[in-house]
């Protein structure tokens, strides 16, 4: 018998309003695994996810976290989940370590307070006051308020917004152990490396409902044999272009300025394709043969860049 789900949103609407900013939502996020949220701005992702953490109330549908509903088990479910909240949450004039630990208080068996400031680079600001933390210092600090205190599944608002390369490592590095440890992380994100980096399972969110999930491989290998992918200037003649490559059978601007080629891929192909770039002054960057990235499908679900 397979364990429950971690989180289970099925039929979900949230509606403000006459717009339902979340309009029929049903998604499974299995225990153990990091699920990353992905959608362009006012998809209804953090809606949902808000309602997952409890903050609002659903019109219709349900959700459970941990078997438990969010708002009337809160009392039960609060010291099994972690939240990361984008701002707010913190008394500006309160030190970083003094904020940490009484979090830490609230919970059974912490982790060292000592020990996950150093993890996330902000061990030194820890006697600093967090109104006069940097943003990525603030945002280290609400990441360690999230996961201080064990959760068995922790949801993480852009963990990354806003960091250096090496903070941004260091949050992949607490995110891939959490996994290893058994917690259920759910990761919101506009950062398509990260989620493919990181993640068991990618739910893509546009126009409040789910318009695809899986794995990052399954997303991005389906249609993506016999393919030619580059980037130039928006508003190029495809149908030219296809009939211009004897080997092709369709070409698609997947979005401004986003090239697909289909056909059996081949030298010939190649060349016939920059053959008639360069007649028409057109620099094909990024020029790429077969599988698609996350990013790629991304674009072509919900025909926005990632914002």
């Amino acid at each position: 018998m397979s364990p429950s789900p971690a989180v289970q949103v099925v039929d979900l609407v949230k509606r403000y309003d006459r717009t339902n900013a979340v309009d029929g939502l049903s998604v499974t996020m299995e225990a153990g695994q990091v699920t990353a949220v992905l959608g362009p701005n006012g998809a209804g992702k953090t809606t949902t996810l808000e309602i997952c953490e409890g903050y609002r109330r659903p019109d219709a549908g349900h959700v459970r976290v941990l078997g438990l509903d969010p708002r009337r088990d809160a009392r039960e479910l609060r010291p099994r989940v972690g939240v990361m909240l984008q701002v707010g949450g913190v008394y500006p004039g309160v030190k970083a370590a003094e904020m940490l630990r009484h979090v830490a208080s609230l919970y059974a068996h912490p982790l060292d307070v000592d020990v996950l400031l150093e993890r996330l680079g902000i061990g030194s600001a820890g006697r600093t006051a967090y109104r006069r933390l940097s943003g990525g210092q603030q945002q280290r600090l609400s990441l360690a308020m999230a996961v201080v205190g064990r959760p068995e599944v922790v949801f993480l608002d852009e963990p990354t917004a806003g960091l250096d390369p090496q903070a941004r490592r260091a949050t992949w590095d607490l995110v891939q152990e959490l996994r290893s440890d058994g917690v259920t992380v759910v990761l919101s994100t506009h950062f398509m490396d990260e989620a493919e980096r990181l993640a068991d399972r990618v739910v893509v969110v546009d126009r409040g409902r789910v318009v695809a999930a899986g794995s990052p491989g399954e997303l991005t290998s389906h249609g993506a044999r016999d393919s030619l992918r580059f980037s130039a200037r928006t508003g190029l003649d495809v149908a030219a272009l296809a009939a211009a490559v004897p080997a092709a059978t369709r070409a698609e601007e997947v979005s401004p300025g986003r090239y697909v080629v289909h056909g059996a891929v081949d030298p010939r192909l190649l060349a016939d394709l920059t053959a008639w770039c360069a007649a028409r002054d057109v620099m094909p960057e990024g020029l790429s043969v077969g599988q698609r990235s996350l990013e790629d499908v991304f674009l072509e679900l919900t025909g926005t860049e990632p914002r």
